[in-house]
């Protein structure tokens, strides 16, 4: 055997050893995680296209292979009009990655034996007790009437998102004024209100279908989030800082940032009238004040309200490649990432994929539109960050902007396109 295939084969083998036992993420090298440089620069061009075509302000993007860190890097400016630049450290609004967070302490818990996914969840939050379902809704006073839900809802339809439960200011346009009209948010909240109080009141409020009937995305992580709440006995800041940040060294991860980090939270952009993109202001999105994560805030929504850094979600990634375990510690067992990365919503469907436990999960439909690999499982945010973990490449790969709306959204799917065609194996 001659050296350089010695070599290779040595870091190979290392490569293998640092996955299989669950290494932190370190820097790594793409040719030796089967990645060709060329073809990563691509990924470079075609950012820097969108950068320069005015259609993204900033972007930082992430590939890890086998534990190592391929690709880090940023793109534009994280504030144009003080001509900051992007950096791979700038903390992002992301919004509904806040739900997989959620979904790993409400499996943290489980684990415990402190309920069953199936328990329903008015066994810990009695005002979703008797739940009702939306018949006949009047758009000009927001009044309704209801008919009994077949069965309550469980644990396992909230983490699926089949319970039901529907979102305030970007749900249907009827449970939208449902919830306006009785203060239930979405989960950008600056005021002094708290989790506990939303919750219970939203227990008390129709649903939008009976419990299983489909797949509709709401504030349901929320709700798991006052279970988190109410079982632990901690905030939801303080369980996530407790059990699942520190333990893993994510440090740039914060419901309300400190305030010696207040300027590395990138700014969000919003196109115009002639799709020029300026700063989001209050008349962008009503009811939104898009500098929350500045207030030093008290509402913990489980569902949209976390803000980060791309490594530190990379980490909390790679602890799931891990099978559950970063940094020397096992948050979740094997079995238990198992059962959240499989198929949990049967013969339902979300577009060409399905639904485990707070991830989409790619079938094999799925794949054949961009080539994600089926059994990948993937979310984002309102902000247009997006992220996915294939466990069959071992790779972790973020791409994080701070816009909305999106109009040029597409650069996600081109991203992941990018990211495939670039692997040598």
């Amino acid at each position: 055997m001659n050296k350089r295939l010695f070599a290779l084969s040595l870091a190979t083998l290392f490569s293998y050893f640092a996955f299989s036992q669950g290494f932190t993420l370190q820097p790594g090298n793409p040719v030796t995680e089967k990645f060709s440089p060329e073809r990563l620069q691509r990924i470079d061009k075609v950012i820097q296209q969108y950068v320069d075509s005015g259609w993204v302000v900033g972007a930082d993007a992430f590939i890890a292979r086998n534990g190592r860190i391929v690709y880090n890097k940023a793109f534009g400016m994280a504030d144009a009009e003080k001509k900051l630049p992007m950096q791979t450290d700038e903390i992002f609004r992301i919004a509904s990655q806040t739900k997989a967070i959620t979904s790993v302490a409400v499996m943290m818990l489980f684990e415990e034996g402190k309920f069953l996914l199936d328990d329903p969840i008015s066994k810990y939050i009695p005002s979703f007790a008797h739940p009702k379902v939306l018949a006949e809704f009047n758009p000009k006073d927001s009044s309704y009437t209801t008919i009994a839900a077949r069965r309550e809802i469980t644990i396992r339809d909230l983490l699926t998102h089949t319970s039901g439960v529907d979102y305030a200011q970007i749900g249907s346009s009827s449970m939208k004024a449902i919830y306006a009209k009785n203060k239930i948010y979405a989960g950008f909240v600056y005021d002094k209100l708290l989790l506990a109080d939303a919750i219970n009141k939203l227990g008390t409020l129709p649903l939008a279908h009976q419990p299983g009937e489909k797949f509709t995305y709401g504030l349901n992580i929320d709700v798991l989030g006052y279970l988190v709440e109410k079982v632990s006995g901690k905030s939801l800041d303080q369980f996530f800082k407790e059990r699942i940040f520190q333990p893993m060294g994510m440090n740039d991860t914060y419901f309300y940032l400190p305030q010696s980090k207040y300027s590395r939270l990138a700014t969000v952009y919003t196109p115009d009238k002639t799709q020029h993109l300026v700063k989001a202001n209050e008349t962008t999105f009503p009811g939104i004040n898009w500098d929350y994560p500045l207030t030093n805030g008290t509402y913990f929504a489980g569902g949209a309200g976390l803000s980060s850094t791309i490594k530190d979600y990379a980490i909390f990634l790679q602890m799931m490649l891990n099978n559950g375990e970063y940094n020397g510690h096992r948050l979740l067992s094997r079995h238990t990432v198992e059962i959240m990365t499989m198929n949990q919503i049967g013969n339902l469907n979300l577009d060409r994929d399905k639904f485990g436990l707070g991830f989409e999960i790619a079938t094999k439909d799925g794949q054949a539109k961009l080539g994600q690999t089926e059994g990948s499982f993937s979310w984002g945010g309102f902000y247009g960050t997006i992220y996915w973990a294939d466990p069959k490449e071992h790779m972790v790969c973020l791409l994080f902007v701070q816009e909305w709306p999106y109009p040029h959204g597409e650069l996600s799917d081109k991203f992941k396109v990018l990211v495939y065609s670039a692997l040598n194996d």
